[in-house]
């Protein structure tokens, strides 16, 4: 009974990775962009929808905001700063270079987004943990004698959701099939009438939103927030998109479930200071197997934007 608890554990955890990892491989698979920012974008939501629901809008504007509306403000911030990366970097490099993914320029340029709003954040509100003040995470379920705890059911159901949300319009709306397209073959899809000044801010603000999902989420589940919670949860996020298969959303959705459960069953069977080897060791054994993932495909640097 215990390790069936332990695989719902993982399970929670695993869709904190994959929501973080589907942020990932939208700019990765489509734009062949590693936007470094993202574990930020992760914890801004976060640590956002905590100050706002200890203090409030800035300059005295309101008193604390009930916790769903502050996070739900977090959530916005890390997309529309998804979207100013998308034009301090990824487009403002292609204008002055062209192919901007033969420069890694637009990479260093997002990491640099990265290391400022993480700093910003320090120096705002220091480099300690601080306590969300959410649900009380102590609320469990039952089901069929494995306690859940409802924050965890709750957040799982909406990441399920909006990942299958996300499907659904990569499979059949026109923005999905113009993604899709552009993915495919830039050049093709240019010549066929999809506007890549209007399709590309899409892929930043979808992945922007993602990665605020997540912190979001962790902020509920776990009840902590600081500047540098992103910087764990992005790298076992893109070992879970690396596993899953670069490219690949449905790749991301298994490879951040495997990186879960194996995080939580290396803790039950070998305690936390293994977690890093079991991780990293894994991804390098299937790397050796089979390079381009469980889903993956050569496709990715070859002919992107």
């Amino acid at each position: 009974m215990l390790l069936f608890q332990q695989l719902v554990s993982s399970l929670m955890l695993g869709s904190v990775y994959v929501s973080v990892a589907i942020a990932f491989t939208l700019t990765i698979g489509i734009l062949n962009f590693l936007n470094f920012t993202i574990p930020t974008l992760f914890m801004l939501a976060a640590v956002v929808g905590w100050a706002l629901s200890y203090w409030g809008l800035p300059f005295g504007l309101s008193g604390a905001l009930a916790w769903p509306l502050a996070l739900a403000v977090g959530v916005a911030m890390s997309l529309l700063v998804s979207l100013l990366v998308e034009r301090m970097t990824f487009r403002v490099m292609k204008m002055r270079f062209g192919d901007s993914t033969e420069h890694a320029i637009p990479l260093v340029s997002s990491l640099g987004f990265l290391l400022i709003i993480e700093n910003l954040v320090r120096i705002a509100y220091g480099s300690d943990a601080q306590r969300f003040a959410g649900p009380d995470v102590e609320l469990t379920a039952n089901i069929g004698g494995i306690l859940v705890r409802v924050p965890q059911l709750v957040n799982l159901i909406v990441i399920a959701v909006v990942v299958m949300g996300l499907a659904w319009m990569l499979r059949y709306s026109r923005i999905g099939r113009g993604l899709r397209a552009i993915a495919e073959n830039p050049d093709a899809a240019n010549i066929l009438g999809v506007d890549t000044k209007v399709i590309v801010p899409i892929v930043f603000m979808l992945s922007g939103a993602f990665a605020g999902i997540a912190g979001a989420a962790f902020a509920v589940n776990y009840g902590e927030v600081s500047p540098q919670m992103g910087e764990d949860i992005g790298s076992k996020a893109i070992a879970g998109m690396v596993i899953g298969g670069l490219g690949s959303i449905w790749g991301a959705v298994i490879g951040g479930l495997l990186v879960a459960l194996i995080e939580i069953m290396t803790i039950h069977f070998f305690g936390a200071d293994t977690i890093q080897i079991a991780v990293w060791g894994s991804l390098l054994v299937l790397l050796l197997v089979r390079p381009q993932g469980l889903l993956g495909h050569n496709a990715i640097g070859k002919g992107k934007l």
